[in-house]
């Protein structure tokens, strides 16, 4: 009697006399000759590589993109009888799947917000894929190839964010300064005789070998300024 053995990771669904009459393995098993058939089915994870597609964006950009489907058996014996090629099929839904989900987004979300295109491409391919007995357990996009003028285009936009930025920042800390400037003006300007006395010091620092005495109230007055 012809001996089977099917390792931790596989499956033999059996049929008898044409008739799908269940699933063995993993170990060995004994099938009736010439009444019983196997085919042996691999449960292990399957790394499927999705060919680079052309893709036109929802803001009418063509772009190539290609990507990668891990997915695995999870019920060996749909796998034989409700599909011929699971393989082939898989990579056929995949690539319709990208040009489709793809194609209703734009280049910015396509470029900025890849996990979320991911987890939809996931889920159409696995909603398809599951009366076949198949998981579909992650999909990644790997490469977006964008035309050079595009890529010249962005990269414009970019150093002109960056600009606009720096602008900003120069601004806030110029309104910082004057703001800074002003309160130090309120201070000097409830003491008239304190500021006179800073325009006359002012003056007399001109000469070198200068000596400065502060009053009492006016080094209060200049601690007051610094600490604004």
């Amino acid at each position: 009697m012809p001996l089977r053995i099917a390792k931790e990771y596989e499956r033999g669904v059996i049929f008898r006399l044409g008739r799908l009459v269940g699933t063995r393995g993993p170990g060995l098993f004994v099938l009736v000759p010439f009444i019983e058939d196997m085919v042996r089915v691999d449960l292990r994870i399957i790394t499927l590589d999705v060919p680079p597609q052309d893709i036109i964006t929802e803001d009418n950009v063509p772009v190539k993109v290609n990507a990668v489907v891990y997915f695995r058996i999870v019920d060996p014996e749909r796998s034989v009888v409700e599909i011929e090629d699971y393989m082939m099929a898989t990579s056929e839904i995949s690539q319709t799947s990208l040009r489709s989900v793809l194609g209703k987004a734009e280049l910015d979300e396509l470029l900025s917000q890849r996990e979320k295109l991911n987890e939809e491409l996931q889920r159409i391919i696995d909603e398809a894929t599951d009366p076949w007995g198949i998981k579909v357990t992650a999909v990644e996009m790997k490469h977006v190839e964008i035309p050079e003028e595009m890529r010249r285009a962005i990269a414009k936009q970019a150093e002109a964010e960056r600009a606009r930025r720096a602008r900003v920042i120069q601004a806030k800390g110029e309104y910082e300064a004057a703001e800074k400037l002003r309160e130090a003006g309120d201070v000097l300007g409830a003491d008239p005789i304190s500021l006179r006395y800073l325009e006359a010091i002012s003056d007399v620092a001109k000469e070198q070998n200068t000596t400065i005495l502060f009053p009492m109230e006016m080094t209060k007055l200049l601690r007051k300024i610094k600490s604004i």
